[in-house]
């Protein structure tokens, strides 16, 4: 018998009072004034779906404003190992001054390849370690289930780098923006465990000017 857990993503609300500089972990709030927004995401959405936050207050806030766009959750869970990545000590540097510290050499897609670990802090690689053990956990915990995960960009880029076995520097092209939509199905066989990517970075806005 087989058993399909969807995961519905969600990157959280803007970060606006970052005043251009990189927080990666640190604890700032989101801005969820754009009502309209929330009410079309929570229209897609599953009704009754197990929710699951970080344990930083931007995601919370995201669940808080889906359901007040109309969204209801069965549960809500907190995941602490569903927070960012740590940037250690590149935290709090304005993103003009890191590109002097980095001499200018920008990466594509994030701020430092997958491998590299900043200083007092973890490598895209290492989110991902952490990441995977804790969606297995949950897979298997609601399996059968929907499973509406409000985290972040790296986070989700780590659901997908896991999901398609792309590796973790491809996974760090995935273009994941504020409060868009990625859906990952865990399916377990008998014998096999594999993922259905269902689609990538939809929002709801871009969909309406395209039809």
């Amino acid at each position: 018998m087989t058993a399909v857990t969807r995961w519905w993503w969600v990157r959280h609300a803007p970060v606006i009072s970052n005043e251009g500089r990189i927080y990666g972990q640190q604890d700032l709030p989101c801005d969820c004034s754009d009502e309209n927004m929330f009410k079309h995401v929570a229209d897609m959405l599953p009704q009754d779906a197990i929710c699951i936050t970080s344990n930083l207050q931007r995601t919370h806030q995201t669940a808080d404003a889906l359901e007040a766009g109309g969204l209801k959750f069965s549960a809500r869970i907190e995941e602490a190992d569903f927070r960012e990545q740590s940037f250690g000590d590149w935290q709090g540097v304005t993103y003009a001054d890191f590109d002097t510290l980095r001499d200018g050499i920008a990466h594509r897609y994030w701020l430092a390849p997958a491998i590299e670990r900043p200083p007092a802090g973890e490598s895209f690689v290492d989110l991902m370690a952490r990441v995977g053990p804790a969606i297995t956990k949950h897979s298997n915990a609601f399996e059968g289930k929907d499973i509406i995960a409000v985290t972040h960009g790296g986070t989700i880029r780590s659901a997908l780098g896991i999901a398609t076995n792309c590796g973790a520097e491809a996974a760090l092209a995935y273009s994941v923006e504020n409060v868009s939509v990625t859906r990952l199905d865990h399916i377990q066989g008998e014998d096999t465990t594999h993922w259905r990517l269902g689609f990538i970075n939809w929002l709801p806005r871009r969909n309406r000017d395209e039809a």
